[in-house]
């Protein structure tokens, strides 16, 4: 298991090339937990830069990297649920007392900006609330799920609105994950609408922001995606990763051909 799973991320390794960053999710797919311990340490060796796996970081110091869940952006509904909206900024020298007031002054901005005016008009507001929620939880480490409604019209301003209020406090957030649909062009739309705020709102080094795409990829899928052209930073790989499924076992057999110095054929 251990060679089957490290050679299978080197292969990913391969394809994706040296300057894409390989995140492995599959601690929900492999065989059991003994099973999902054991793939993110392989996939580690492997050539994968970090795991999801929280209890394969803690044993073997591998890198974490993830994001929240669709059920979590879901799962909210007004922003009365955000009791606490204190952020203290990174160098703990200033308080912002209403975090949520000025994401919404963020997205106005963004929304009535000469280059993005158009592009979206309200944006769904449980999604706001959530991104919200969990930047003030993790304001070092946000990096956001966009495609829970609609990744243009609603994740991506959303997104915008919370890191830019986050910026304003000296956080940077990480950037955004990318789960369903075209992934090729997607990133493209992304990049544009990142860049368009750096120039827009002049917040420098803002259209660098991180893209991962995932969502059932494989060794096929990143090869497809680098021959159309992308803006993916980094790849996400869980089940086809883990499990090995190209070639779930090793095709070889044992023939025996001499014993006690006597020749034996099958």
């Amino acid at each position: 298991f251990a060679s089957l799973v490290a050679t299978n991320a080197a292969r990913h390794r391969f394809v994706a090339g040296k300057s894409k960053s390989l995140l492995e999710f599959g601690a929900r797919r492999a065989q059991g937990p003994d099973g999902a311990i054991s793939a993110s340490k392989y996939c580690y060796l492997g050539g994968f830069d970090a795991t999801s796996n929280v209890a394969a970081g803690k044993l073997f110091g591998i890198p974490l990297r993830g994001t929240h869940s669709h059920a979590f952006v879901s799962s909210f509904m007004s922003t009365d649920e955000i009791v606490d909206k204190v952020l203290i900024s990174a160098d703990g020298t200033t308080t912002c007392e209403d975090f949520v007031s000025l994401v919404h002054t963020w997205l106005k901005k963004i929304q009535y900006s000469p280059s993005l005016r158009g592009i979206f008009s309200e944006t769904n507001q449980s999604e706001l609330v959530a991104f919200t929620s969990y930047a003030l939880a993790f304001p070092k480490a946000f990096l956001a799920l966009v495609d829970t409604y609609d990744v243009m019209k609603s994740g991506i301003p959303n997104f915008c609105a919370v890191a830019l209020a986050l910026n304003d406090f000296g956080y940077k957030a990480l950037g955004i994950r990318l789960d369903s649909g075209d992934l090729a062009y997607l990133s493209k739309e992304v990049r544009n609408f990142f860049s368009t705020v750096e120039r827009e709102l002049k917040v420098p080094g803002f259209g660098k922001m991180v893209v991962t795409a995932s969502n059932d990829l494989n060794e096929e899928t990143i090869d497809a995606l680098n021959k159309q052209g992308h803006e993916v930073d980094a790849f996400g790989v869980g089940t086809y990763l883990v499990t090995c499924y190209a070639q779930a076992a090793l095709g070889c057999v044992f023939k025996l051909v001499e014993i006690n110095n006597q020749p034996r054929i099958k």
